[in-house]
């Protein structure tokens, strides 16, 4: 069993920055693939950015250049930053790995960001 538990969502203004992590119980050599989805209020789950096998960093197009997703593998930890904010970012952030062996998908808790002046 993996716990993935988030923190770092708030409140910021239009054009600021907030940084999302996301610290699994096990080492993220285990993970194939690790993705950062959202959820706005009435609206589909959206995938935002992922990384499989550590590399290969990819971007949805409504994110890209404004969000980056990184890791620290000494703290077994994936994290979101995110920078020129939009009030149509504001959603429920989740982080999201899939385990090698077994194959099998996790979710966090999620985390709450507004954006909004």
């Amino acid at each position: 069993q993996v716990q993935l538990v988030e923190s770092g969502g708030g409140l910021v203004q239009p054009g600021g920055s907030l940084r999302l992590s996301c610290a699994a119980s096990t080492s993220i050599f285990s993970f194939y693939s690790m993705r950062w989805y959202r959820q706005a209020p009435g609206k589909q789950r959206e995938l935002l950015a992922w990384m499989n096998d550590g590399r290969n960093l990819n971007y949805a197009d409504s994110v890209k250049g404004r969000f980056t997703i990184s890791t620290d593998n000494a703290k077994n930890t994936m994290y979101l930053q995110m920078s020129s904010l939009k009030p149509e970012d504001t959603a429920i952030y989740y982080c999201n790995v899939v385990l090698r062996v077994p194959l099998r998908t996790y979710w966090g808790q999620g985390t709450q960001v507004t954006v909004s002046s």
